[in-house]
């Protein structure tokens, strides 16, 4: 309205409805900019760069989420579509950068499996942040899948059979040959489903994309020999549809920590099945699983659970507390 301009039509609260919006799959993000798919599932699928529209207020955009689009979606070059509905998330994986920070970060929305991806030599395996990114799936409600990568380097049993019995599926690849048969069961966990890939830096999850998705194209890196750390070759998150339509993969950024300040300590239990029966059974009310009659050091002890679980989830709760972990 201009100032001063007394025949200037008032403002009004009324948004439109966008009715005939365009139904979209957000695929990428890039500095305020995003990459969706419009019509997917149609046949008429295309890519379309769009923005987020005013009217959303705070509410964030991230990959995943299924949008509505107005404006031209058509594609072309140089044109710009806006992001005016981010309709209702089935799931939204999280994370916050410390166990006490208060802002917690979507990562992605709407995946049904989260694949937690963990090399088992060059950098060794963590099993703490393996266990960290077990209670993100739980609090999800996504299902998990442990991918253990380059066992042409180290032996992958004895960490399968740390989470076994925990009853989720757990799959093995090689450093060397990743494209031929070592990748069948893979395959079949991830088909039919929209699945995110998490992992710290160097495990190789851009190896694995490139291997399932050959159009994919993604940067890998090298660990470092002295830190054995890895280096961050995947700067943003990018969903891609597997080859025939069987499913979606979301690779993600290396990470090097997976805060769980947005989770209740009161549900990070559910997480280590293994010991949740022995609490259940066990522990009395309001155990913190700390205090002397804790009924899960028992547990242990009678080879229930393994003394190493139990120590994972101590320090996982007391981390949530403040104190180091």
């Amino acid at each position: 309205m201009r100032p001063g301009r007394r025949g200037s039509r008032p403002r009004t609260r009324r948004r439109p409805a966008h009715e005939g919006a365009s139904p979209a799959l957000v695929i990428a993000v890039d500095r305020g900019r995003y990459r969706c798919l419009a019509d997917p599932g149609t046949g008429d699928e295309r890519a379309v760069t769009a923005m987020r529209a005013r009217e959303l207020g705070r509410k964030g955009v991230v990959v995943g989420d299924r949008v509505a689009l107005v404006g031209d979606v058509s594609g072309d070059t140089d044109t710009l579509a806006r992001i005016v509905r981010v309709e209702p998330r089935t799931s939204a994986l999280r994370r916050t950068a410390d166990d006490t920070d208060p802002f917690e970060r979507i990562v992605v929305a709407n995946a049904d499996r989260l694949v937690i991806v963990t090399a088992l030599a060059d950098p060794e395996p963590r099993p703490r942040m393996i266990d960290r990114q077990l209670v993100a799936a739980y609090d999800a409600g996504m299902d998990p899948l442990l991918c253990l990568t380059k066992a042409d380097l180290a032996d992958p049993s004895g960490l399968i059979a740390e989470y076994a019995p925990l009853g989720f599926p757990c799959v093995a690849t090689r450093l060397a040959g990743a494209d031929d048969g070592d990748l069948s069961e893979l395959r079949r966990h991830l088909s039919g489903r929209t699945s995110v890939l998490v992992g710290h830096s160097g495990v190789g999850k851009s190896t694995l994309v490139n291997a399932l998705v050959p159009d994919a194209e993604r940067a890998v890196g090298n660990v470092n020999a002295v830190t054995g750390r890895g280096r961050h070759t995947s700067s943003s998150a990018i969903a891609l549809e597997l080859p025939g339509g069987d499913g979606w993969i979301i690779d993600t950024p290396g990470v090097r920590s997976f805060g769980l300040a947005h989770v209740d300590p009161a549900n990070v239990i559910h997480a280590f099945e293994d010991l949740a029966e022995g609490a259940a059974e066990r522990c009395p009310p309001q155990c913190d699983h700390f205090q002397d009659d804790c009924g899960l050091d028992g547990w242990v002890a009678e080879g229930r659970a393994g003394r190493a679980r139990l120590d994972s989830l101590r320090r996982l709760l007391a981390s949530r507390e403040g104190e180091a972990e």
